[in-house]
């Protein structure tokens, strides 16, 4: 192998660990790092919980016999931070370890960093690679280099619609949830739940379908859950208020523009939502142009009347079968 070659081999290692993270995180991103000596990983580290420590810390940390990190090299997804928050700096940390080398995947966008901890590493005697496996580190950060570029969460709605385009029927006979997809998509969309960072439903959906909005189909983090409720009408009792994640209910999300919700969310510092709503509340978002991605399961089931499905103008990016329903997969631009 060559020099890029290895680099490469050791960030797709990093990026696994990240995407292995199972701590909450957020709103930190997760970052995967590891140090090597002599072309061999001595060490491996992830995001901690959310003011704990971050990737580099725990990678240098789990080194036992520190002299092993002198002219080591540090391999890390997203650019080391550079200013004191919950955490003291991480390029302060490699600087002083020892290491001398640092292989990055992609440039930390964010107004504290941005550039400031490659220069530090660079201004103390740390040789520097950037944008190694630059887009896959680029994917794997997604939320959270969007949220600081574009000052909102990545925002992706999400619904399943019968073959003759209804999403539910017009009347429940009881208070449970109602199923248009297959048990294979509803697992797939609690997998997608564990990969963000909090869930919405509008205070309707709330009530007529009971939900938990959890991952409990899966084995994975439960997203933050967030209710619309302008009228203030929710009973605790309902189960999106249990105790298996925090619950934020926003009761003020039609009174500014551009749409306050996305100005809410940003202010509470939501770096990715998945929108679960009925109709009205999907509308929502898509009238005031607040999306980002579109996943749509269609399944081969008539309703022959219900609540019609939204519609939606997007590109195309994936068409796929999932058990026995359709999912395509829209981006805005």
């Amino acid at each position: 192998m060559n020099e890029l070659e290895i680099h490469e081999m050791f960030m797709q290692r990093c990026i696994e660990i990240a995407k292995k993270n199972s701590n909450n995180y957020y709103p930190n991103p997760s970052v995967g790092a590891l140090i090597v000596k002599n072309n061999k990983i001595i060490s491996e580290g992830c995001t901690s919980d959310y003011g704990g420590n971050h990737a580099e810390v725990n990678a240098i940390s789990s080194v036992k016999n520190k002299s092993d990190l002198i002219n080591s090299t540090i391999y890390v997804t997203l650019e080391p931070c550079s200013h004191y928050g919950k955490t003291p700096p991480c390029s302060k940390l490699i600087i002083e370890s020892g290491i001398k080398k640092a292989v990055i995947g992609c440039a930390d966008n964010s107004s504290k960093v941005n550039g400031k901890g490659i220069s530090m590493l660079k201004n103390n005697g740390v040789d520097v690679i950037s944008n190694v496996l630059e887009e896959d580190c680029i994917k794997l950060h997604r939320n959270f280099l969007h949220f600081n570029k574009y000052k909102k969460p990545y925002i992706i709605l999400k619904w399943a619609k019968s073959k003759d385009q209804f999403i539910a029927p017009l009347e429940k006979k009881e208070i449970k949830s109602f199923n248009v997809s297959s048990l294979e998509s509803r697992q797939l969309v609690h997998k997608w739940r564990s990969e963000e960072h909090a869930i919405l439903v509008g205070y309707q959906t709330v009530k007529d379908d009971n939900p938990k909005l959890t991952t409990r189909h899966i084995s994975g983090r439960n997203p933050l859950r967030i209710v619309l409720d302008k009228k203030k009408s929710l009973e605790s009792s309902f189960n999106v208020f249990n105790n298996e994640s925090k619950t934020i209910v926003i009761d003020n999300y039609l009174k500014d523009s551009p749409f306050s919700i996305c100005k809410k969310l940003f202010e509470l510092n939501v770096q990715s939502l998945i929108v679960e709503g009925g109709k009205k509340t999907l509308e929502l978002f898509i009238n005031n142009d607040c999306w980002d991605e579109a996943r749509i399961f269609e399944n081969e089931n008539l309703l022959k009347s219900g609540i019609k499905s939204p519609s939606i103008k997007g590109i195309l990016k994936t068409e796929k079968k999932v058990g026995k329903d359709k999912l395509k997969i829209f981006t805005r631009n």
